[in-house]
């Protein structure tokens, strides 16, 4: 029997409602392929324990061997190389410059060589630069290998948030940031630890300093994690051989659902593509602001705890405490997100934590709240640029474009504002780093704004020109652009 106009024009609405709010919300649920039945939970937990371990190692190490320089120096390094005036600040800004300029050069470059190969490549490069930091003897020696340094570590982090784009539905993303983004709260804890026993029980060993041993043991250690990760890694789910058929299929599937079908191919409209697009500067702007308290603070830390009236030594564990603090928020803060399906809001609840922390520096001079405040910080920092990450990662399509977009980030300003002559109190660092915080809020609100008013317009348009899940290949290569494609808040 034929169905009448009247009850096909009462489905197709029904239709057209159920695409408008199915597509909103694909970030919200594991959708379920009608042609592929499995447990997605599985599937995640097979992908946490092939993909986690390496990422969180890479990050890790990345950063403990960019920010073990304010370990040594606490431990003595400027005084044997005669550090005088900004000289520090130099080498922490020659490592930061390379740092950010390459950053999306480098995920170019991991786009075409693959990630399980280019990821561990310069996790090996810049192991061994850190290891010939142990042998320098002279402010331009040390400023040498640094830049080296940044340049090898440039890709890492953008090169790891959009890694785990590439394997993790929008739903999941969050969570596995978080954890890899924890990094930074681990590696200072560890770092101070470790820069606490080298320094006590190595120095003088070999005729080095104690200094000299932080960077060698630290640089050692990454190189053997490098070799080790070659073999380990994998580069897309096409190739995940851990998966089953089905199991991949549906990975596959969901992710193409993630993305409206965003192209997968290396081409250079999608770079140009990415470069004129004016959310790329929204969201490069917003980790700007992040990563000048974010990056300031967590490397600069053992110096202002040391600048708090504490011994060198008793400055190196005391930095375990305030990185706890960031790791466990983070992951808390994380895991909240993916559950509630958000992410700009959790950073507006959230980024008055470290802004408070930031008072508490700038107000107060009893040793108990400044210490306070240290925590405070990076337990509200860390979890807001781990959101930011996640937020940029799911709101980009295309592979490509998403892997230039991630690149543009971070502020070259952090190597600045804590200046040596600026102790013990380093007011003029804790205010920047409190007004960019301010800003980053405010800019937050305007990308939930924007954000939420591009989805209303892409939703209009798909209910006036009757636009459905089966239209997705036609916009393939808009990318996010695609009526189709919707927005993470």
């Amino acid at each position: 029997m034929s169905s009448s106009p009247s009850t096909d024009k009462a489905s197709s609405s029904i239709d057209k409602e159920k695409l408008s709010t199915e597509i909103v919300t694909v970030e919200d649920v594991a959708p379920s392929s009608p042609s592929v039945a499995v447990d997605h939970k599985k599937v995640l937990r097979k992908l946490d324990l092939r993909l986690m371990p390496p990422v969180c190692l890479l990050y890790l190490f990345c950063f403990l061997d960019r920010a073990n320089i304010t370990n040594a120096e606490v431990a003595g390094m400027g005084t044997d190389l005669h550090f005088t005036g900004i000289q520090f600040n130099l080498c922490i800004a020659l490592t930061l410059i390379p740092y950010c300029l390459l950053h999306s050069p480098s995920n170019i470059l991991l786009k075409k060589v693959g990630p399980a190969r280019w990821l561990p490549i310069i996790m090996f490069v810049w192991g061994s630069i850190v290891v010939s930091m142990a042998f320098a003897r002279s402010f331009a020696g040390l400023m040498t290998a640094r830049g080296f340094l940044g340049a090898a570590e440039s890709g890492l982090l953008p090169g790891l948030t959009y890694y785990l784009s590439a394997w993790y539905p929008k739903f999941a993303q969050a969570k596995r940031i978080g954890l890899m983004y924890s990094g930074v709260s681990i590696a200072g804890g560890f770092g101070g630890l470790l820069a606490y026993i080298i320094q006590d029980k190595m120095h003088g060993l070999g005729g080095l300093a104690g200094w000299c041993w932080i960077f060698l043991c630290e640089g050692l250690m990454t190189v053997v994690i490098a070799v080790i990760l070659f073999f380990y890694m994998y580069d897309y789910p096409e190739n995940a051989t851990f998966l089953t058929d089905a199991e991949r299929v549906w990975l596959l599937e969901t992710l193409k659902l993630d993305s409206a079908a965003g192209s997968k191919k290396f081409k250079r409209k999608f770079i140009v593509q990415a470069i004129k697009e004016p959310k790329a500067y929204l969201f490069a702007s917003l980790f700007f602001l992040s990563a000048i308290p974010g990056a300031s603070f967590s490397t600069f830390l053992p110096t202002i705890i040391n600048g708090m009236g504490f011994s060198s030594t008793q400055a190196q564990i005391l930095t375990i405490p305030p990185n706890i603090a960031g790791c466990f928020f983070t992951l808390c803060i994380s895991y909240l997100s993916d559950k509630k399906h958000f992410r700009g809001p959790f950073i507006l609840a959230w980024c008055p934590v470290a802004i408070l922390g930031y008072a508490l520096l700038i107000g107060t001079r009893t040793l108990a709240a400044q210490y306070l405040g240290s925590v405070l910080v990076l337990g509200g920092i860390i979890p807001c640029v781990a959101m930011q990450l996640s937020w940029t990662g799911g709101n980009f399509a295309g592979e490509l474009k998403r892997a230039v977009v991630i690149g543009m980030v971070l502020g070259i300003i952090a190597a600045f504002i804590y200046r040596l002559q600026d102790s013990p109190r380093f007011l003029l660092g804790h205010t920047i780093c409190i007004s960019s915080l301010c800003m980053f809020y405010v800019m937050c609100i305007v990308a939930i704004l924007t954000l939420h008013t591009l989805n209303k317009k892409k939703i209009a348009q798909c209910e006036r020109d009757g636009l459905t899940l089966a239209d997705e290949d036609a916009f393939t290569e808009l990318g996010d652009r695609s009526p189709l494609y919707r927005y993470t808040l």
